[in-house]
């Protein structure tokens, strides 16, 4: 059975930066692309960040520019790099993976809180 475990969450001020990471297991990692979502409790949930298999990334407009997604095959891992944080990108981040049409994997979610 496929599992995605999220960590790297936390609580940093307006401006900071934070590394989460999404780790994979069960899975021929290096055939999927991999997401992140973030959803507040006001918010449906929010595509955040998308890696394909071959590395093409694409981002929401609200964090372009400050976040990066990338990805380590030899360690099942997909990465989020979160710089200059605003207190609107507080929430659960999750990342998943489409294993085909009808099936897509969750993580459990890791939260991020900025405030100072």
């Amino acid at each position: 059975q496929v599992q995605l475990v999220e960590s790297g969450g936390g609580l940093v001020q307006p401006g900071g930066s934070l590394r989460l990471s999404c780790t994979a297991s069960q899975i021929d990692f290096i055939l999927y692309g991999l997401n992140w979502y973030r959803q507040t409790p006001r918010k449906q949930r929010e595509l955040v960040a998308e890696i394909t298999s071959d590395d093409t990334t694409n981002y929401v407009d609200s964090v372009k520019g400050r976040f990066t997604i990338s990805r380590d095959n030899s360690k099942n891992t997909v990465y989020l790099q979160m710089n200059n944080l605003k207190p609107e990108d507080t929430a659960v981040y999750y990342c998943n993976v489409r294993l085909g049409p009808y099936s897509v994997v969750w993580g459990q979610g890791t939260q991020v809180t900025v405030s100072s």
